[in-house]
């Protein structure tokens, strides 16, 4: 039988384990250390167990064609290369990231968007990486991300079931989770399609299975944990009206511990699938059930 746990960090991600509960920071940062760091912080409060950011190298995920395009930004008009670069982070911020996250004890990683960001990333050790749906169909990355040794989240927004089953193919299972997702930011309702979850469970035994989701609302999330999402992932934010593709789609603080405590109720609630009668229904067995005998009278 297929593994079914995938060991990241301290912890197992799988069946039978407490799901695991990503705070997406993205680039909801906008380039600014001390907004990732309230965000940090409030994913460290509502209870989460990891925080993620995205990491590109501007000149090579950017097409060409759009370099020079102008655009309205919180630091003015700027071409769309100068935007790109103000919103990463450096060596020396994401260090900054680095020890910050280790005080406030919580695990951060990021998802690499071309070869020379992995490298980057790779200098700060994280124990689990990645794939983001944009990326799923870039064979060179999956294969260079594949030989790091390190767990791998691959999601799946944006794609064909023949295109996941080619990831998975050149990924390996060993070191692998599959995220459901649907790449639109919010995403409406009828477009989430959860059940997609069972059919990854199906279809991929042994490989934890979870969801990234990109909805307005806490609700889709947690029908995905009750489906048997083994990791989610939701994106974090101060405040849903700040500047940023990704703010609409993102979850504030507040929503954010409600999310994370209403994962662990569904946890406990679901239980183990074996029936019993719990001590605390016995009295009830003797007051409400009637016996044959009093059936017959």
């Amino acid at each position: 039988m297929p593994q079914t746990k995938l060991k990241v960090g301290n912890r197992y991600i799988g069946e039978g384990e407490p799901v695991y509960i990503i705070a997406e920071i993205g680039i909801n940062h906008n380039g600014s250390i001390a907004l990732a760091q309230k965000m940090i912080d409030g994913a460290v409060f509502a209870g989460c167990d990891a925080v993620k950011f995205q990491k590109r190298t501007p000149e090579l995920c950017v097409p060409k064609d759009q370099w020079y395009t102008e655009r309205d930004t919180p630091w003015g008009r700027m071409t769309y290369i100068e935007y790109r670069h103000r919103v990463e982070f450096d060596y020396d911020q994401y260090s900054e990231i680095n020890e910050y996250c280790k005080q406030k004890g919580i695990d951060w990683f990021a998802s690499p968007w071309d070869e020379e960001a992995l490298d980057f990333i790779e200098q700060f050790n994280p124990s689990i990486y990645k794939i983001a749906s944009a990326s799923l169909t870039d064979t060179v990355l999956l294969k260079k991300m594949k030989a790091t040794n390190k767990p791998i989240v691959l999601s799946t927004g944006m794609s064909t079931m023949e295109e996941v089953e080619e990831a998975v193919k050149i990924l390996g299972t060993e070191n692998l989770m599959i995220a459901q997702s649907t790449s639109t930011y919010p995403c409406v309702l009828n477009e989430l399609n959860l059940k997609v979850i069972q059919t990854y469970k199906e279809k991929f035994p042994g490989v934890p299975i979870g969801y990234s989701g990109h909805e307005t609302g806490l609700a889709p999330t947690l029908a995905a944990v009750a489906l048997g999402a083994t990791f989610v992932e939701r994106h974090i934010t101060l405040d849903r009206a700040m500047w940023g593709t990704d703010q609409a789609a993102s979850v504030e603080i507040v929503g954010m511990s409600r999310l994370v405590k209403d994962i662990r109720d569904i946890e406990k609630a679901l239980g183990d699938g074996i029936k019993r009668v719990y001590e605390s229904e016995l009295k009830n067995i003797q007051k409400l059930r009637r016996t044959s005998k009093q059936s017959i009278m």
